[in-house]
């Protein structure tokens, strides 16, 4: 985790760009989703038409080709090599499919040798032969899809823990227009602890953007129990350095309990942004930075971060002295600025010559040709493809991007 520290001067960019991408690169982007699904998955979306499985047609058409070949040329050692047709149904089909294969490559064989009476018979060692593969094809299936199955019963329970953590936010909740989107960078069952959240309460409307050290459960674990009181402090407390101090002080007492749970993840730390939205000054917004890239303001107007007065990540407020929590800072925000907040998987994406990811320059270009693009799901779809474009589909992290704007009128929820 590349924390971005002491990142505090004001800086605008601007420059000319083609209108961005919408729609060209989100195919890249659906198939690193679909390859975040696991192999298997995308492997029965390839061998799949309309819904249905062909992936039987390719042994099938082995087995046939096979057969033909030794019609034609009389060569009775062709027929030998119906022992590999279960094998290619092992990789590709179940366990029912493989071994209707290999009994049928065992027909092929002995039809072969007993029927077509053009060249002399091999008797029993070649049907042994096709025999022996076919059981050992049909095990092998047997194998592979049972860890499959296992594979994509961990994946479900993954995405069932992001589900319960980032809780699903409604459209204009808090009075906010919002959008944001995950990848992750892991194609198995494994989770990362990237998180973010919108609370309203009457004292304003309060964000969270935030990434928690490492991957697993144990980064999901403590990304839920930041995210759980942030969603009580947020709507109880008036002053929004209560709440960074609350998060400060939950995640010591997490990281306690699995320390003495006797785990060897207790010292994970958290870098994050909490934004707070007052409810009687539209124009002025609150931010605390918890060791994490600062808030990019998008809008007519330009492309700018927020000065914003950094600290350290969450979980290491002790290691200086002074207040648990970064300071609260409070900015002039127009009505029509998007703040976006992004976390490592942007930041630390690389090309091929190993050059980061600039995904500011990218915003202000698209913002300065069409002052459009500051809308929120505009700017996380258009910093989403510049990523994936960057790094060729090759997260080296999980990914979020979050954006969100005030909307007109009152706030609710």
């Amino acid at each position: 985790m590349r924390a971005a520290w002491g990142r505090a001067s004001l800086t605008r960019v601007r420059g000319r760009v083609r209108r961005p991408v919408r729609g060209r690169w989100r195919p890249l982007g659906r198939l690193v989703q679909a390859a975040g699904r696991g192999d298997a998955v995308s492997r029965h979306e390839l061998l799949s038409v309309r819904g249905h499985s062909v992936a039987w047609l390719f042994p099938l058409l082995m087995l046939v080709a096979i057969a033909a070949i030794d019609v034609a040329t009389g060569a009775f050692h062709i027929v030998s090599w119906t022992v590999l047709v279960p094998g290619v149904a092992a990789a590709i089909c179940g366990v029912r499919a493989t071994a209707v294969f290999a009994v049928a490559a065992v027909a092929v064989y002995v039809l072969a040798d007993t029927t077509w009476q053009h060249r002399d018979q091999t008797g029993l060692p070649g049907l042994i032969l096709v025999s022996l593969g076919g059981a050992i094809a049909v095990v092998a299936a047997g194998v592979r899809v049972g860890g499959e199955r296992r594979m994509l019963h961990m994946r479900d329970i993954a995405e069932t823990t992001r589900r319960t953590v980032l809780r699903p936010i409604p459209e204009g909740w808090g009075g906010l227009d919002h959008a944001a989107v995950y990848l992750s960078s892991d194609s198995e069952a494994r989770v990362g602890g990237d998180f973010y959240d919108i609370q309203p309460g009457p004292h304003g409307t309060r964000v969270l953007v935030g990434d928690v050290q490492g991957k697993g459960l144990g980064a999901v674990e403590t990304a839920a129990a930041l995210l759980g009181t942030f969603r009580e402090a947020a709507y109880h407390e008036a002053d929004l350095a209560t709440v960074a101090e609350r998060l400060e002080v939950r995640i010591r007492r997490h990281r306690g309990h699995t320390a003495a749970l006797g785990r060897a993840d207790g010292d994970r730390f958290a870098t994050a942004v909490l934004i707070g939205f007052l409810p009687d000054r539209p124009d002025v917004v609150e931010a605390v930075v918890f060791g994490h890239e600062p808030p990019l303001a998008a809008g007519p107007g330009g492309v700018r971060y927020l000065p914003v007065t950094g600290g350290l990540p969450l979980g290491m407020g002790d290691l200086v002295p002074g207040p648990p929590a970064p300071p609260v800072t409070r900015h002039a925000l127009a009505p029509e600025e998007t703040l976006l907040v992004v976390t490592d998987g942007v930041t630390e994406a690389r090309d091929a010559e190993g050059r980061f990811y600039r995904h500011a320059d990218e915003v202000a270009r698209a913002v300065t040709a069409d002052a459009s693009n500051a809308a929120p799901s505009r700017l996380v779809a258009l910093v989403r493809d510049g990523t994936l474009r960057h790094c060729r589909g090759r997260l080296s992290d999980d990914t979020t991007v979050f954006a969100v704007r005030r909307r007109p009128g009152p706030a609710y929820g």
